[in-house]
């Protein structure tokens, strides 16, 4: 046998249906073998491969032991002669299997090799070839020096920058999105090093291979789709304690103790400079546009009082405006937040409603407060008004120069092209239209070269002019007509345009593309996520608060009605402190309830929407379905309430 190809997955079924397709329509070149090794998934991956790819050699853990554990639980009984691991995230092109076998036959010094890689984008990804990650070389890295000069030889040596992208060259390396070794070198150098649980398993390996006497290669005359983008991972303050611990583990390893020691302080100075920029980057984003409205808010309101006192000629003491317009301010302005004023999509009628709510409640606290602490009422009428306007126009300022995430009612409508045969192009549009109300239209383009049926626009040939005619913004290729070297081969054409990039594989019911396998938007399905909208979430959890609360006042005399009394008190307490919900999904163990939007375990379930007893699983998980899809605070206060009865329940 050729070829044993591993692939380790962890709840992407999506992803790693899609790479189980383009990995077998490679293997039609190459003898070999496919190895699933699943860490525990719960999201019905291996229900999936089990029923549609019966020929995979399926290993299912009973927990996530890592990535290198479970790569060699695979490499240990393959039998190719190169072994393959490819991330879950990836797609193949048809001849790549070939085209790497053919190269590695050629050089038998060869120990591993990889190719070239493009994000859902079709950007190309630099991890596709790297250098040892030398102190040196991982100073100028984490300090900016590297992307400051990439053609530099000295500078670009993390990524090879320097290097032609589109030429083979010999590195030190290899991505384990893929990374295609020898056998034999893996016999003399060892497998993966399970110290590494997830990162720098791969920068070990090609490392011990370098040592053992062969050579690495980046080899681009074929390339995939790698979805997991840099940008995504390294947002995420804990992908960086994760993936610079595993380069202290490296360093510990492979230098001397003098290196390792200056190599783990650049390591842990970088750790806490790279998690500290992105927490500050993170707060920056979050705070500044509340800060601003704040800020204005108090100085209109101050502003107002100038203007009072001016008109009527009084003095109010200082004191009094210095204390009491900031307080009233930060009332209007957490009103907002509570009344969804900040939630996205931006929906102005929320501001408008926030400021009514925030002045009424104004107006409730300053007629309790004692005569020297009132001051004028017309002053917080003003201010109400003021507040509504502030941010009825800064939200239209804001929709047209703060880019798409505060457009007012979300994301623009976008123009898409399906390119594929009528039957799968007009499939395609109908999930389109199903998963994704953001639609403003959707024209066919012709798989082939000739448009030989009325509907069409143009052939794929023609791309680029459509794009450019007709505005598009997202490109849909059906892989059940295109190949993924075609794929590929356009998206890199389009390198740099303003587009996303969707694949639609054939007879499912998602599309997948973007830049990451971890980024909201980039996987079209159903949308059952209405139950996990901020709004929603913030209402359910208010409306559980509020019953809960007076649950437990009335409950000298609700008690009385509960034959289990010590667990109606335990279920009142845990909804209000919010370890349990009033309304839950209905426990099951089915493929598709694995799926739903995560919620509080219920002391009630969904199942009570129906009258029935004895529902099989599959009506059980329609009704999970249909409430996850149709969530409102009003379906549960109507469940809570006629099953009032029930609140005792385990």
């Amino acid at each position: 046998m050729k070829l044993s190809v591993i692939i380790v997955n962890y709840n992407v079924e999506f992803f790693l249906e899609q790479c189980l397709n383009s990995t077998f329509e490679a293997l039609k070149h190459v003898d070999g073998e496919v190895f699933v090794v699943d860490n525990n998934s719960i999201d019905g991956s291996l229900e999936m491969v089990a029923e549609k790819f019966p020929q995979v050699h399926l290993i299912a853990n009973k927990d996530n032991v890592g990535f290198s554990k479970a790569n060699n639980q695979a490499l240990l009984i393959a039998k190719g002669e190169y072994h393959l691991l490819l991330n879950p995230d990836t797609i193949v092109e048809e001849d790549t299997f070939l085209k790497v076998v053919e190269f590695m036959d050629e050089h038998p010094d060869a120990g591993g090799l990889g190719v070239k890689m493009i994000d859902g984008k079709g950007n190309f990804l630099p991890e596709s070839k790297r250098g040892l990650p030398t102190p040196k070389d991982a100073f100028y890295k984490i300090f900016g020096l590297s992307r400051l000069f990439p053609k530099s030889k000295r500078f670009g040596r993390y990524h090879l920058s320097y290097l032609d992208k589109e030429e083979t060259h010999e590195i030190e390396i290899l991505s384990g999105a893929f990374m295609l070794m020898r056998k034999e070198a893996l016999d003399k150098v060892g497998l993966l090093d399970e110290a590494f649980f997830m990162y720098g398993e791969d920068i070990d390996l090609s490392y011990r291979i370098v040592l053992g006497g062969y050579k690495n290669y980046y080899y681009p005359k074929t390339r995939i789709i790698h979805y997991k983008g840099e940008s995504t991972k390294k947002s995420s303050v804990n992908y960086v304690f994760v993936f610079y611990n595993a380069m202290i583990i490296f360093a510990k390893k492979h230098f001397s103790s003098k290196n390792a020691r200056i190599y783990s302080f650049l390591i842990n100075l970088a750790i806490y400079f790279r998690a500290g920029v992105a927490l500050l980057n993170r707060a920056i984003k979050r705070l500044t546009i509340p800060l601003i409205d704040y800020g204005l808010i108090v100085l209109g309101l101050f502003f107002i009082g100038a203007q009072y006192q001016s008109f009527e000629e009084i003095i109010i003491p200082a004191n009094l405006l210095n204390y009491g317009l900031p307080i009233y301010g930060g009332v209007w302005f957490l009103v907002q937040i509570f009344s969804g004023g900040y939630d996205k999509p931006v929906k102005p009628w929320k501001n408008v409603i926030g400021g009514v709510i925030g002045t009424g409640l104004i107006l409730m606290i300053y007629a309790l407060l004692s005569k020297e602490y009132q001051f004028s009422r017309l002053i917080i009428l003003l201010g109400g008004a003021w507040v509504i306007s502030y941010y009825l126009l800064s939200r239209v300022l804001l929709h047209f120069t703060a880019g798409e995430s505060y457009r007012i009612g979300g994301s623009k409508n976008k123009r898409f092209v399906i390119v594929g045969d009528r039957n799968e192009a007009e499939r395609v549009s109908q999930l389109l239209k199903q998963t994704n109300s953001k639609v403003s239209s959707v024209v066919f383009l012709s798989h082939t070269d000739t448009k030989d049926e009325e509907g069409f626009v143009g052939t794929i040939n023609q791309l680029d002019q459509v794009i450019d005619i007709q505005k598009i913004d997202e490109v849909i290729f059906c892989a059940k007509n295109i190949s993924a070297a075609t794929i590929i081969s356009k998206m890199l054409q389009l390198e740099g345009a303003k587009l996303d990039f969707k694949i639609a594989q054939p007879e499912t019911s998602f599309l997948i593309g973007s830049n990451s396998i971890d980024s909201q938007g980039d996987l079209y399905v159903m949308d059952i996520n209405k139950i996990n909208k901020p709004a929603n979430r913030r209402n359910k959890r208010m409306v559980d608060a509020v019953v809960s609360f007076f649950a437990l006042i009335l409950s000298p005399v609700l008690v009385w009605i509960y034959k289990n009394k010590k667990q109606f008190f335990s279920n009142m307490f845990s909804v209000l402190w919010g370890k349990l919900s009033f309304i839950g999904y209905a426990p099951i163990q089915h493929q598709s309830n694995l799926k739903l939007p995560k919620i509080k375990r219920g002391i009630l379930s969904a199942e009570l929407m129906v009258n029935g007893n004895n529902l099989d699983d599959d009506a059980v998980s329609r009704l999970n379905l249909i409430y996850a899809k149709n969530h409102s605070y009003l379906t549960d206060l109507k469940l809570m309430f006629k099953h009032i009865l029930r609140w005792d329940s385990k």
